[in-house]
């Protein structure tokens, strides 16, 4: 009987390892990050996702996540509203709307990460998944400039 109840502990002990050690759906920064219903993104709007770390924007009727990490040496790019473009504060890098390069010494454009709608409704912001921003001169979108830059304002 000791042996029946020894195996019972042993075997409730192996489920609840496997529970804890098995791998989960990731959660957060790393993996599907929830983000907003996909009709609150204008066409030329631009919404930060902070838990993605990431940028919200329309193009061309297609939506993408664009990283925050600068694809030069990853300082965090912000958004200028004056410009209508993404400006790297460290080195002066900047990008159009669409994350595409347009000056500074990046090597490419703004990485994206992948967008779907879940059965939710929501977009659901892949940041597990990192695709390479286009090289310079690959502007899809024609919009110049909005005004003066961020960067120059605060000097």
């Amino acid at each position: 009987m000791w042996q029946a109840g020894a195996g019972l502990v042993a075997a409730a002990g192996a489920w609840t390892s496997w529970d804890l050690l098995r791998p989960g759906e990731a959660r957060g920064f790393g993996g599907n990050v929830r983000a907003i219903p996909p009709e609150s993104l204008t066409d030329a709007g631009v919404i930060e996702v902070p838990a993605a770390r990431s940028y919200l924007v329309k193009v061309n009727g297609t939506t993408r996540a664009l990283s925050q990490k600068c694809t030069h040496l990853g300082c965090r790019v912000s958004y200028c509203e004056s410009s209508g473009e993404f400006e790297c504060p460290c080195h002066g890098s900047v990008f159009n709307r669409a994350g595409e390069y347009r000056a500074g010494p990046a090597p490419r454009g703004m990485d994206e990460h992948p967008v779907e709608v879940g059965d939710d409704g929501l977009l659901y912001i892949d940041t597990g998944t990192v695709n390479e921003g286009p090289g310079p001169g690959a502007e899809t979108i024609d919009e110049p400039p909005r005004g003066p830059s961020c960067a120059t304002e605060s000097h």
